[in-house]
């Protein structure tokens, strides 16, 4: 069968020295093969070539290599986030030196001078600084701040001291224009999050840094000054494994931004790498009465309770548990006569649970809370009554003695 001709089908060009078109296709295809032997030939001899060197032990392809690399540069990228937190933090870190008169048993009741020392944060440019209160006792005559530029102050006056809390503030008198510290917020810090602490370790190596881990929230612990002369309760403390010392007692714990989330307050001595700090949030309320009037004013409900647990909730026959149970105790009625407690109506039998809707917990307790406030705020409280929840808006006032 006879083929049908076409316009588009291929002719023999008879011109002389022109190849026809399938010369054109043969040459294509020969250029074509040429390229691919090229390429075939290139990357044999890339082959060869990197298995010469790795025979030879020039380059070596190392998984463990690889991963240890990995990990020094994350190490070098660390040590230098906390370089870079030290560089911002430490110029508003201070060492303090202190002079204190007590009682010698051995010169029959007379006095005697004992010197210590400690740390401590400039939280505004006009010379207010944040300290531990264990740090500057009662019946210190003497006060030094020195800063980390070695600039050195005797002309500080103590403002007040924390009548709840390991906390005191101190005025550098005619200070201008210092770096204060940038206050952050305590209470999404998570455990296992890295921390740095600042300050003036063992009273001799100033403005020393250490780096960790929070290793706990909301610890309880019965803390001393050392000596044996007192002791207070604390609660709601943050747990780190970073150095903590008496000599950086009062300096900064911030977090890898370099914001302040705590106090560096305590040591425990039985065992190592067990520190704790005052979450920042604890002292917020009483930094603020400070900047504003110049004196440590904190705020009041003027209820007493104990924190619940399932223990607790067991032996006082209550299902919730948590929460602040209002109850009397060996100091007096549940609440204070003429406290905003008293005022709002609150009992003994009732379970506060919530501040602000912020749930009151074992790690988060009620005087914490209240800590974030001033005197004069109002604040909604869930308070629990016969099963049921109500809501009371109390106006907090300064403790008394403030």
């Amino acid at each position: 069968m006879e083929e049908p001709s076409s316009d588009n089908a291929a002719h023999e060009d008879t011109s002389v020295g022109k190849p026809t078109q399938s010369g054109h296709a043969r040459q294509r295809r020969s250029w074509a093969m040429k390229a691919i032997g090229l390429i075939m030939l290139s990357i044999a001899s890339s082959a060869l070539t990197a298995w010469l060197l790795l025979a030879s032990g020039v380059i070596k392809l190392d998984a463990t290599q690889t991963i240890t690399q990995n990990r020094q540069s994350i190490v070098l990228q660390q040590g230098e986030i906390v370089a870079d937190v030290f560089k911002r933090v430490s110029p508003s870190t201070v060492a303090i030196t202190t002079e204190s008169q007590i009682s010698s048993r051995r010169a029959f009741g007379a006095s005697a001078v004992e010197q210590g020392a400690g740390s401590g944060m400039i939280i505004s440019p006009d010379g207010y600084v944040l300290t531990n209160k264990h740090v500057v006792p009662d019946g210190t005559s003497k006060l030094t701040v020195v800063l980390a530029d070695g600039t050195s102050y005797d002309d500080v006056s103590v403002v007040g001291r924390d009548p709840l809390n390991d906390i005191a503030f101190l005025k550098i008198n005619g200070a201008k224009n210092l770096p204060a510290v940038e206050l952050g917020d305590s209470e999404p810090v998570q455990v296992g999050q890295q921390v740095v602490a600042i300050g003036n370790a063992l009273g001799q190596f100033r403005n020393s840094v250490t780096s960790g881990i929070v290793s706990g929230k909301g610890r309880p612990i019965q803390a001393d000054d050392g000596s044996g002369g007192s002791s207070e309760q604390l609660e709601n403390l943050l747990q780190t494994d970073a150095a903590i010392n008496p000599g950086n007692s009062g300096g900064p714990m911030v977090t890898l931004d370099g914001k302040v989330v705590g106090i560096n307050t305590a040591v425990s001595q039985d065992g190592q790498a067990i520190g704790f700090a005052i979450p920042i949030n604890d002292a917020k309320g009483i930094i603020t009465s400070v900047l504003k009037q110049g004196r440590v004013v904190r705020p009041y409900l003027g209820v007493r309770y104990v924190s619940l647990d399932s223990t607790i909730a067991q032996q006082l026959s209550t299902n919730l548990t948590q929460g602040a149970y209002v109850a009397p105790s060996g100091n007096g009625p549940a609440t204070v006569a003429g406290s905003p407690a008293a005022k709002a109506g609150l009992q003994a039998g009732d379970v506060i649970t919530k501040i602000n809707g912020v749930d009151i917990t074992q790690t988060h307790s009620l005087a914490s809370s209240l800590a974030q406030f001033s005197p004069g705020d109002r604040v909604a409280l869930t308070v629990v009554r016969g099963g049921k929840p109500q809501s009371v808006t109390v106006t907090l006032e300064p403790y008394p003695g403030s």
